[in-house]
């Protein structure tokens, strides 16, 4: 039973750091210059949130199979953290935008920095799941 938890994190955790490293040259390709700041982001192409979740919850059913608790427990909190990636935290990135927008007419406002990239668009989230669950496929069927 232990070894379940300590693959299936190790597989979770791994998803996430390759997620944020590929963020890292992703954005920083696009910005023209070496970015590490993007490991840390929240936001951002793919949704490392949905591949987290995705990639536990898969690794949980492949090795304890989808018909215990911890499967459930798992999918669940999958939903859940998938679900305020896009709407809760979506509606924070739109208010960071207006707030920007705001900022900028009104530099005498110190509003420190205000970040952007903080919610998932669908298209980040379905990349993230595919990337985190078919991660888990992968290293589950490679016996890791």
């Amino acid at each position: 039973m232990a070894k379940l938890f300590t693959m299936s994190l190790i597989v979770a955790v791994s998803v996430q750091v390759v997620c944020q490293i590929f963020k890292v040259f992703l954005y920083s390709i696009r910005d023209g210059k070496l970015e590490f700041s993007y490991f840390f982001s929240a936001g951002g192409m793919p949704s490392s949130h949905s591949a987290f979740v995705s990639a536990l919850t898969v690794s949980v059913g492949l090795r304890g199979g989808v018909n215990t608790e911890m499967f459930a427990v798992a999918f669940v909190f999958s939903a859940i953290v998938i679900y305020d990636s896009f709407r809760l935290r979506g509606a924070v990135e739109n208010h960071a935008r207006i707030l920007k927008k705001l900022v900028d007419r009104h530099p005498e406002v110190d509003s420190g920095p205000i970040s952007e990239m903080v919610g998932h668009s669908p298209l980040e989230i379905l990349v993230g799941l595919v990337f985190g669950g078919g991660s888990a496929v992968l290293l589950y069927l490679a016996g890791l």
